[in-house]
C-alpha cells in the first residue's frame, strides 16, 4: 500500500531525488503501523538538509494516527520517527532553484525532508497541514472531555 503511494508520487514528481530502496523504506514503515492504522498519504525525499547529500532517502507517510518517517539504512539498521498531532508545531516550505525542502517543526525536533521537486511542495504542504490541523482539533476535544470527566 505505502509503496504504491510513493511510486505514484515519484511518477507525478520525477525531479524529486529518491533513487533507491523505496520498497524497503515502505516495508519498514508498514512494520510500525498499528493494527487499525492506515496510510493516507505517502511521499519520499532526502531525510536531511545537507545540500550535497543524495543518499539519505526516506519514506514519509501520514496515517490515520500520526506522521511516520522511515529510513532503512544501507549497511545496517534503520531509523523511524513518529510525530503525533499533539507534538506537531508547524511546517516550513523552502523552494530553491531545482528542489525544495519541507521542515516539520515538532515539540522535540526539526525534521527536514529535502531534494523534493518544487512542484510537489504545495501538495505536501496541503496534505500535512490539513491533516495536522484537523487532528489537533480532535486531540483538544478528547483532552477536554477527559478533563471534564476527572
Amino acid at each position: 500500500m505505502t509503496y504504491s503511494l510513493v511510486k505514484n508520487f515519484k511518477k507525478k514528481y520525477p525531479w524529486t531525488v529518491t533513487w533507491w530502496r523505496l520498497k524497503k523504506h515502505s516495508k519498514l514503515l508498514e512494520k510500525y503501523l498499528h493494527s487499525n492504522e492506515k496510510v493516507l498519504y505517502a511521499f519520499a525525499g532526502q531525510n536531511d538538509n545537507i545540500p550535497s547529500s543524495f543518499f539519505n532517502t526516506a519514506v514519509i507517510a501520514l496515517t490515520t494516527e500520526r506522521l511516520i518517517v522511515a529510513q532503512n539504512r544501507l549497511i545496517v539498521g534503520y531509523d523511524v520517527a513518529f510525530v503525533t498531532p499533539d507534538l506537531y508545531n508547524d511546517l516550513r516550505v523552502d523552494a530553491g532553484l531545482l528542489w525544495g525542502t519541507i521542515t516539520i517543526d515538532t515539540v522535540k525536533e526539526l525534521i527536514h525532508v529535502s531534494k523534493l521537486s518544487n512542484k510537489s511542495l504545495p501538495e505536501i504542504q496541503e496534505a500535512i497541514s490539513s491533516y495536522m490541523i484537523k487532528a489537533k482539533k480532535q486531540y483538544k476535544q478528547k483532552e477536554k472531555k477527559v478533563n471534564e470527566n476527572s
